[in-house]
């Protein structure tokens, strides 16, 4: 099975792409979309477009993606979510099914700990996926959306079985 994770925003929105290979992962390839327009109405085409690039090339079949997070600023909450949208509207387009994690149970998943700093969760990807290219902060997090929702499987499976 192959996952793409998305760490969706305006700025920049990493994204990941693991394989399950009999109860192993492997990585494929990751990096992050940073919109250069001014308009938010193009960076969300921007990251429509460059996601939908992604999902032709890789062919994920499921999509692990941040859920919102609202903390203080309704105003970015609000950005956030445009740019979830894109990334799941990329996914339906290719009847590709969405899974919503928190980054809480995200950074659970690879680090052990819901509150593990971002440098943590950068930390582990290198060690779990075995990655020897230079990746980004959200490049790592959309990894790690990845593996929460490879370990979901795994773990669904177990109990299936």
């Amino acid at each position: 099975m192959i996952i793409l994770g998305i760490d969706p925003g305006t700025a920049c929105t990493g994204w990941g792409v693991i394989k399950i290979v009999n109860n192993t992962y492997e990585f494929i390839d990751c990096g992050t979309i940073r919109p250069k327009e001014k308009k938010l109405s193009l960076k969300y085409n921007t990251i429509f477009e460059e996601l939908m690039k992604i999902v032709h090339k890789y062919k994920p079949e499921a999509v692990s993606i941040e859920t919102q997070f609202v903390y203080k600023n309704p105003s970015s909450a609000i950005k956030i979510s445009m740019a979830r949208a894109m990334a799941i509207l990329a996914a339906t387009q290719n009847d590709i099914d969405v899974f919503e994690y928190t980054p809480t149970r995200a950074k659970q998943a690879v680090t052990g700990s819901g509150k593990a700093p971002k440098e943590a969760v950068e930390k582990m990807m290198y060690l779990l996926l075995n990655i020897r290219k230079k990746i980004s902060n959200d490049a790592a997090d959309a990894l790690s959306l990845a593996l929460c929702h490879a370990h979901f499987m795994n773990s669904l499976l177990a109990t299936i079985l």
